[in-house]
């Protein structure tokens, strides 16, 4: 299903190694971190409202951050792969622009506005939210304008009192799962049911890698967190290469994930972190690969490629004048095409003296996706844990959000 190769030495010993993972496999016992513990839930009553909303011809997710990010991530690398029944719209940013574009493209009577806010409170979710209410002039003691809406976020959030007040359709995230670790809760697995996904098979794929992990079975996992956090000085960037477009969701949200889990003060007072960069292959060869082979060797590389995207389109075997050099290609698939640019990419990084490791997934699917995010949770979990700093608070974005209210109340309208 996925298989992660290395091209460069994972130093570690047996203590630091066993070390690393019983403080992690503490964690997970202790069930006070709950997204390792989300693959056990019950889903029946996703897969009943789902089945309550056959009127449906689109889900608007009107959240940011982690309440959205991991939905479109795994939207944008399943719906070529899977025939999807229902259309999905995100509405994150509080851009104008951006909310007129999105909202043209909705029919109040056919969409479904699924409200996510952990806190309940998230300014540009709520901002937006109020803005749906207005223009398409819902009427909140109308069951039939409710019917439009369903909310999720933490029991007992102001968002939760709403939702109760005007019996809004809701759904709760766990207390102990924060934003960003939150795909797999309802945050996740309700849009992606109603769009169509078989939301079991997510969990399918994140079981199989947990118990092979908590088996220990799967040390390179170990290997890689340990080295990253010991050098992280020495290689405080890490860049995800991933050879496809469809990777641009999942790029930005394992930005946010490796970014606001790792960049904190540790114990001592001092910051830490990693820098993460998604890039996408082939298109980022033409910006970004001239600093990798030639600039500071300052970065690690991490590519991922697709072994089949089960799409055998091929590049016709057609000689257009003046431009036979690109003959070479003809015949083959695009397939092969953007994975040999890939090796191609990848071997030329490795020579120019950058730590890379691959990880090829053998096609798009919903289990093999559930695998590879929880992947990169467990990854970020374990490399926290190394560098000593807490992966689930965010008090820097904390502060951010205190300082914004102070700048509105000054000039209330």
């Amino acid at each position: 299903m996925i298989k992660n190769s290395f091209f460069y030495d994972l130093p570690a010993s047996k203590s630091e190694l066993d070390d690393v993972f019983k403080s992690i496999t503490d964690e997970y016992k202790s069930k006070e971190i709950g997204y390792y513990h989300l693959l056990e839930q019950d889903i029946e009553d996703i897969k009943k409202y789902k089945k309550e909303l056959s009127w449906v011809k689109r889900i608007v997710v009107v959240g940011i951050g982690g309440s959205s990010l991991g939905t479109k991530a795994i939207d944008q690398l399943l719906y070529m792969s899977k025939k999807r029944r229902k259309k999905i719209s995100f509405l994150e940013s509080v851009g104008p622009n951006a909310i007129k574009a999105v909202l043209s493209k909705v029919d109040f009577e056919e969409s479904i506005f699924l409200i996510i806010s952990k806190s309940g409170g998230t300014i540009e979710t709520v901002s937006n939210f109020k803005y749906i209410l207005k223009k398409f002039r819902v009427n909140l003691d109308d069951k039939d304008d409710r019917k439009h809406f369903c909310i999720i976020t933490d029991k007992d959030s102001n968002l939760d009192r709403f939702a109760k007040k005007y019996d809004i359709k809701n759904f709760h995230i766990p207390k102990n799962v924060g934003g960003r670790f939150s795909v797999f809760s309802t945050v996740g697995l309700v849009p992606l049911a109603i769009v169509g996904y078989k939301i079991e098979k997510f969990l399918d794929g994140a079981r199989v890698l947990r118990e092979r992990f908590f088996d220990y079975k799967y040390d390179n996992l170990l290997k890689k967190a340990l080295f990253l956090a010991k050098n992280h000085q020495k290689y405080p960037i890490n860049v995800l290469f991933s050879y496809s477009s469809t990777f641009k969701a999942f790029n930005e949200w394992y930005v946010q994930l490796w970014g606001e889990s790792l960049g904190k003060l540790n114990k001592d007072g001092n910051r830490v972190g990693l820098t993460p960069i998604g890039l996408v292959g082939s298109i980022d060869q033409h910006s970004f690969l001239q600093l990798l082979t030639q600039g500071p060797l300052d970065k690690t590389v991490t590519f991922i490629k697709v072994n089949d995207f089960k799409n055998d389109i091929k590049i016709p075997k057609m000689k257009l004048d003046f431009l036979d050099s690109t003959d070479y290609v003809n015949g083959y698939s695009f397939n092969e095409l953007i994975n040999a640019q890939c090796d191609a990419t990848l071997e030329s990084v490795v020579k120019s003296g950058i730590n890379v490791d691959l990880i090829e997934i053998s096609d798009f699917s919903e289990k093999s996706v559930g695998y590879l995010i929880f992947y990169f949770e467990l990854l970020t979990s374990l490399t926290a844990m190394v560098l000593d700093i807490d992966a689930y608070n965010q008090p820097g974005v904390e502060e951010g959000k205190i300082i914004l209210q102070k700048k509105f109340i000054k000039d209330e309208r």
